[in-house]
């Protein structure tokens, strides 16, 4: 208890020293600086290894983008289902902005027909969407 109560004083023993044999500090700055050396040389020859592979991929495929405007319409394999898709899609939109834009019949018995968008919107501003009434019992 005497030694804790004065850090300050400490007897010196000139026996005891620091032991260099315990850790090599080279050795081991030496190790870590050969793992630096290693892994940039595999980083290296990856890189090298990718860069072979992408130039042999790139010769032996040419690369072909179908929806590109420049390269060739290139027809797929067969049974083609579509003829003319592009007129087909052109056609399709067509019939959509009908149905959309103008009046037509849905269910001429039941009296169902289809207006357009705007009117539609603008007939739901003026008179509102349906609701159930207000019934404070009912709960």
């Amino acid at each position: 208890m005497a030694d804790h109560a004065h850090p300050h004083l400490v007897e010196e023993n000139p026996q005891v020293h620091h032991e260099a044999s315990d850790v090599n500090i080279r050795a081991v700055f030496g190790f870590g600086a050969g793992l630096v050396v290693v892994a940039a040389i595999i980083h290296v020859l990856v890189w090298l290894l990718f860069m072979y592979f992408s130039g042999r991929e790139a010769v032996r495929t040419p690369r072909q983008f179908p929806l590109a405007a420049t390269e060739q319409q290139q027809l797929p394999p067969e049974p083609r289902l579509q003829i003319t898709p592009r007129q087909d899609l052109k056609d399709l939109r067509a019939a959509e902005d009908n149905v959309l834009n103008g009046y037509g019949w849905i269910d001429r018995n039941a009296g169902v027909v289809h207006i357009p968008i705007d009117a539609a919107m603008k007939r739901i501003v003026e008179q509102g969407l349906p609701s159930r009434p207000h019934n404070p019992e009912a709960r």
